[in-house]
C-alpha cells in the first residue's frame, strides 16, 4: 500500500465562506484562529503553496477585547516617510479610532507567512468594525468562535 501525499492545484481548491462575530473575544485568539481559516490549515486537504483557505468575515471587530495592560501598553509604531517621522499609538488608541477593524487586519496579517500568498490570502478576509456586512449573498457559515474555547471570550 503507497502512501501519497495529495497536493492541491489552484483550481481543486473549494472556498467556503465564514462568518465571526467578534463582539467580546480576545484579539489574538481570534486572529489564530482566523490566520489558519484563512490558509486552510483546517482542512485536511492543506497545501503549503496554495490559496486553499476560506473567505472570512468578521463583524464587530470595535468589541474585540486585549488582555491584560496591552490598550495602554502596547504601542504600534509607523513611520510618516519624512526624516523624524516615527510615530506611536497605543492599541487603545487604535480601537477608539475611525477604523478599528484595522487593529484585527494586522493582528491576522502578521500571523500569515510573508510573500505573494500572503497577500493573495489577505484578499479574503473581510472585517467590519460594526454589526451588518454586504455578504449577505454569500450566505456565510456562522464560526462559534467563543464556543471552542472558554479562554476565547472575555466579559
Amino acid at each position: 500500500m503507497l502512501k501519497t501525499t495529495l497536493s492541491l492545484k489552484p483550481a481543486e481548491v473549494k472556498k467556503d465562506w465564514l462568518l465571526i462575530d467578534a463582539e467580546g473575544l480576545v484579539l489574538g485568539r481570534l486572529a489564530v484562529i482566523i490566520a489558519n481559516r484563512l490558509r486552510g490549515k483546517h482542512k485536511p486537504t492543506f497545501t503549503p503553496h496554495v490559496d486553499c483557505g476560506d473567505n472570512v468575515v468578521v463583524i464587530n471587530a470595535d468589541k474585540v477585547k486585549l488582555t491584560g495592560n496591552k490598550a495602554e501598553q502596547s504601542v504600534f509604531y509607523y513611520h510618516t516617510g519624512y526624516a523624524g517621522g516615527i510615530k506611536g499609538r497605543t492599541q487603545g488608541e487604535r480601537l477608539a479610532s475611525a477604523h478599528p477593524e484595522r487593529v484585527l487586519e494586522k493582528a491576522v496579517e502578521r500571523m500569515i507567512t510573508r510573500g505573494p500568498l500572503q497577500r493573495k490570502q489577505m484578499k479574503h478576509l473581510y472585517v467590519y468594525a460594526g454589526a451588518t456586512h454586504p455578504h449577505d449573498g454569500q450566505q456565510p457559515k456562522s464560526l462559534d468562535v467563543a464556543a471552542l474555547n472558554p479562554k476565547n471570550k472575555r466579559g
